[in-house]
This record gives structure tokens, C-alpha cells and sequence, in this order.
């Protein structure tokens, strides 16, 4: 066998120094072997070449099923390789916290509020902000968002476009009706805003992929209208540290709070501790909601997303900003963490 790999290491030599590529050196040196292979099969046991090639095929056998393998492996990586290259290049080009000139005149009357200015529309285009539904808090909410030039913008939501939306979710339109709403949130806000990136997720937010989804974004926006999903996404927001925008409605009256446990602030289950029964608290196509209002607190949770992530002002932590859309009131209310809440409390599990 020695004899063979040494005449097998000649051929790939002089195929090198004669500028062979090198396929055609591994196809001779494997049709080499498989006629040294053949030999050993068909010649009978007293003949003198295959005494000379060792008399037993079996270790040309193990060779072969061991180079199979070796090129197999190098084959899976290869084409492992090329699917990263292309994915990477299908990707849209990273974000840098520079400004095109047409960016520079959108955000203009950004830029010049005291309390942003350059460093803060900067800090609005590096952002990573994640809002869960896109219906009737979520449609105004995203809109801002995308306008404002919040660089990236995550939207789930397992729901479609229905025709009784379009009554208050205005980021849908009538031909929209019947596609996922992420979807079409996602084309209104790119003809609105083609200098960010949306991430569509048309799915329903569960247990099992909250945290890692959550863990990408830098703020929470939870525009929900069931409880279930309410407690998942404030839970997941505080094990995460992230602050959590939530805003509610009901017929002419919208709540507005920001639960943010890592910096003193109450969560949602300290001032929610349990899901009310479902009958005293009706949904919005059982109750009705006025169409404006939605974008009332929609656009309020934009704003108080905005001034987070810029540092302006003062945000409502540790408060909740209620409005009666029917009397044109507003009134605000301190809100304490509670000792025992089972999310950032004592009983913390």
C-alpha cells in the first residue's frame, strides 16, 4: 500500500508543477485507486501484482470510505458557505447612525427641538422597537414611529385586515382587507418612511418565543386587546429588564402607563394583579370604541416611546395618564409597585 500512496503523492506533484488544477489531480489519483481496487478483486491470490499491492483490498476499502467521508464533509460545508453568502447579501445594508441629506430635511423639526436635536434623532435611528399588535393602538403607534425615524421596528400580530377595522385602525387600507396585518402595516410604513427597516411577524406571541424576541429590541410597545398576551409580554419585559409602553381602550376612554420594574417603576401585574371577568371588561366589538381614540393613545404611546429613547422630558413611569375622549378630560394617577406581585416583587418566581 506504501507503494501506491507514494506513486499517488508523485502524481499530485507532477500535476502541481505541470499547473493541473486541482480536481484533475484528486480525479487521477482516484481512478488510481479504483483500479489498484479492481485489481485487488479480480486478480487471484498467487499473483504477483497483488502481492506487490498488499494481497488485501480491505485497507483501499477503509481509505476510500474514509476519503468519501472527507469530501462529503467538505461538500456540506462548502454549500453551508455559499447559503450564508447569499443570505447575507439578500439582507438589507446595515444602518449607520449617519443621515442622508433627505433624512436630514425630514427630521428637521426633530432636530431643532431643544430636547432631541442630533444626538437624539441619532439615538431614534439606532433604536430597535418592538410593537405587539397592529390593530387599533398598534396602527397609530407604528405610524408615528416609522415618521419619526425610529430606525428599526418590529410588528406581531397573528390577525388579518377585516373590513370592521377600518373604522379606527388607519394604517389599513380597503384593499388591504383580508391580508395579515403585519403585512399591511409593514407597506404603509415603508411608503411612509423608506430610510427604516420593518420586521413583520405574523404569528401570535407565545411563551416559548417572547423572550427571545423580546431580547432584540430596546422598548416594548404592548397594543393588545387580551389579557393573556398582557401578562406574557410584562412578564417577559421585566425578566428582560426592557421597559413596556402599554396602552388599553374602552368605548371613549383610553389608559396610557409606562411599567418599567428596572428602574423602580410598578409592572403591569402589580397594578393589574388578575385578569378581570370577562364581562367587566368587554371587548372593543362588543362594547364599541369611537375611531379617533384609538389614535389618541396610539399616537401618546409613540410619543412617550420617543421621549424614552431620546431622554426628553419626563415619561410616564410609575404613572398612568387616563383620557375620557367623551367629556375631552385627562387626568394622571401615581402608581406604586406592589411588595408581593409575583413579576418584580418579593414573590417573584
Amino acid at each position: 500500500m506504501l507503494v501506491v500512496l507514494l506513486i499517488a503523492c508523485g502524481m499530485y506533484a507532477l500535476g502541481a508543477v505541470m499547473g493541473a488544477p486541482k480536481s484533475q489531480r484528486w480525479t487521477m489519483i482516484a481512478i488510481l485507486f479504483a483500479a489498484v481496487i479492481l485489481a485487488l478483486l479480480v486478480l487471484p491470490l498467487e499473483n504477483a501484482l497483488r502481492s506487490a499491492l498488499g494481497g488485501s483490498v480491505k485497507p483501499y476499502l477503509f481509505l476510500a470510505a474514509f476519503a468519501a467521508v472527507v469530501v462529503g464533509y467538505m461538500q456540506v460545508i462548502k454549500r453551508l458557505r455559499a447559503k450564508v453568502t447569499a443570505d447575507e447579501s439578500a439582507m438589507p445594508p446595515a444602518k449607520t447612525g449617519t443621515f442622508s441629506e433627505t433624512e436630514l430635511d425630514r427630521y428637521a423639526r426633530h432636530i431643532v427641538l431643544r430636547e432631541i436635536g442630533g444626538p437624539g434623532q441619532k439615538k431614534l435611528k439606532n433604536a430597535k422597537v418592538l410593537v405587539i399588535g397592529a390593530g387599533g393602538l398598534g396602527a397609530p403607534a407604528l405610524q408615528y414611529l416609522a415618521a419619526a425615524g425610529v430606525g428599526t421596528i418590529g410588528v406581531i400580530d397573528d390577525d388579518v385586515v377585516e373590513n370592521a377595522n377600518l373604522q379606527r385602525q388607519v394604517i389599513h387600507r380597503d384593499d388591504g382587507i383580508g391580508t395579515p396585518k403585519v403585512f399591511s402595516a409593514m407597506e404603509a410604513m415603508l411608503a411612509q418612511n423608506p430610510h427604516i427597516e420593518v420586521r413583520p411577524y405574523h404569528r401570535r406571541l407565545d411563551e416559548d418565543s417572547a423572550s427571545e424576541l423580546f431580547a432584540e429590541y430596546d422598548v416594548i410597545l404592548d397594543g393588545t386587546d387580551n389579557f393573556d398576551t398582557r401578562y406574557l409580554s410584562n412578564r417577559t419585559a421585566m425578566a428582560l429588564g426592557l421597559p413596556l409602553v402599554s396602552g388599553a381602550l374602552s368605548q371613549w376612554e383610553g389608559q396610557l402607563s409606562i411599567f418599567d420594574a428596572a428602574n423602580g417603576a410598578p409592572c403591569y401585574q402589580c397594578i393589574f394583579p388578575q385578569a378581570p371577568a370577562p364581562e367587566l371588561a368587554p371587548s372593543c366589538s362588543e362594547a364599541g370604541v369611537i375611531g379617533p381614540l384609538p389614535g389618541v393613545v396610539g399616537a401618546m404611546m409613540a410619543q412617550e416611546t420617543i421621549k424614552l429613547i431620546t431622554g426628553a422630558g419626563a415619561v410616564l413611569r410609575g404613572e398612568m395618564l387616563i383620557y375620557d375622549g367623551l367629556y375631552g378630560e385627562t387626568r394622571k394617577m401615581t402608581l406604586k409597585p406592589r411588595a408581593d406581585c409575583p413579576v418584580c416583587g418579593s414573590g417573584a418566581t
